[in-house]
């Protein structure tokens, strides 16, 4: 079996260790340290528009609601009675699926029934006092128009803490005002460290991502070095968003600087919210984990509601775009997986294109260390 001279690729950075993508203790260990004692984006509030709209999700073995309530507030609730466990919403699914409730919330097993802020209501044939009995609650918190939950005990890090300077480099983006227009969900068959890194650097573009090299030659040039992430990545001329043409019929959102009228963003934030930022509509990638080689990706495609209330508006020229792209790196990001299943992979590398990427290798093994210390 050959191996590489020792000093080929001495000067290239490792990943993280093969175990560390495919195998499935080390993966409940990373859940643990992360997507269970972090911030997770579930979805976007626009979504909740009317009292009772509810969004139901199970994140691993805890299913979880968030509900709109009547007063119009947001609460997130775990998803099961009081009485006996039952799932509220039933989730076969891991989902999200959505829906509304009524003027309550009913347990289907024995109609136990709660007010829309989790209070309870109603225990049939039981004469009970209500006063001071609730669903389990659960941290919630938004930005720009995205849910997070926390699921952590005690957790008392405030979002805009988690999210980080990312927030600032979008601050002209009236993300909070955008509304969803589509959405496709993929089950990728990857871990979910593959598709972050991938998002992450722009390496693989000229031979992935042909379509999107048309529109955006940076991508491709000099294996994507040099790219400015926070001013933005401009389109070739005449190109001034994420379509087959380049361009569309969608105003720019009002309020962005002209550099932003022509250049596309990116931004990821830990742990499972990337997005995509356009001239006229934004991408956000929802990662989440179900195994160490099964990711759920849900993305949103967000449009202005000036355009969205347009009789004739079509977003069909960003989402089969983006559907395209997507899928490109859906299959090479399961072609990663499966090749590392190659007993003589011990690590990957990142070239210097791919610096991004070490800030996942380092947010990770600081998140594994941190749970280590608190359980010694």
């Amino acid at each position: 079996m050959s191996t590489d001279p020792p000093s080929a690729l001495a000067s290239l950075e490792h990943t993280l260790p093969r175990a560390s993508y495919l195998d499935a203790a080390a993966f409940q260990r990373e859940y643990a340290a992360i997507f269970a004692s972090s911030w997770v984006c579930v979805g976007r509030s626009d979504t909740l528009t009317e009292s009772g709209d509810y969004l139901a999700i199970r994140l691993q073995e805890q299913s979880l609601l968030v509900i709109k309530s009547n007063d119009g507030d947001l609460g997130a609730f775990y998803n099961v009675c009081r009485h006996r466990g039952t799932e509220l919403v039933p989730l076969k699914d891991p989902g999200p699926i959505s829906g509304q409730f009524s003027r309550s919330i009913v347990c289907p097993y024995h109609a136990w029934s709660y007010h829309l802020d989790g209070r309870l209501r109603g225990t049939p044939h039981l004469a009970i006092e209500t006063d001071g009995v609730s669903l389990h609650s659960i941290p919630l918190a938004e930005w720009g128009g995205f849910i997070f939950i926390c699921l952590a005990p005690n957790h008392d890090e405030p979002l805009a803490e988690t999210l980080g300077g990312g927030t600032g480099r979008l601050q002209r983006y009236p993300l909070a005002d955008l509304s969803v227009g589509h959405t496709i969900t993929y089950d990728v068959k990857a871990n979910w460290k593959v598709i972050a890194e991938n998002y992450n650097e722009c390496y693989h573009c000229g031979p992935v991502h042909p379509e999107l090299c048309q529109i955006v030659p940076a991508f491709k040039q000099g294996g994507g070095t040099g790219l400015d992430w926070d001013d933005g990545v401009p389109h070739r001329d005449g190109a001034n968003t994420f379509t087959a043409s380049g361009t569309t019929k969608r105003a720019p959102f009002p309020g962005l600087s002209d550099t932003e009228k022509t250049h596309h963003k990116g931004e990821l934030f830990y742990p499972n919210l990337m997005l995509s930022l356009s001239m006229d509509h934004v991408a956000a990638f929802y990662l989440w984990p179900q195994s160490a080689g099964h990711t759920r990706i849900q993305c949103d495609f967000l449009f202005h509601p000036d355009e969205l209330s347009k009789p004739d508006f079509d977003g069909s020229d960003a989402i089969e775009f983006w559907d395209v792209v997507n899928q490109q790196d859906w299959d090479i990001c399961e072609s990663v997986q499966r090749g590392m299943q190659n007993k003589v992979f011990a690590h990957g590398y990142y070239a210097p294109m791919e610096d991004y990427s070490l800030d996942i290798r380092r947010y990770v093994r600081e998140k594994l260390d941190k749970a280590g210390r608190e359980c010694s």
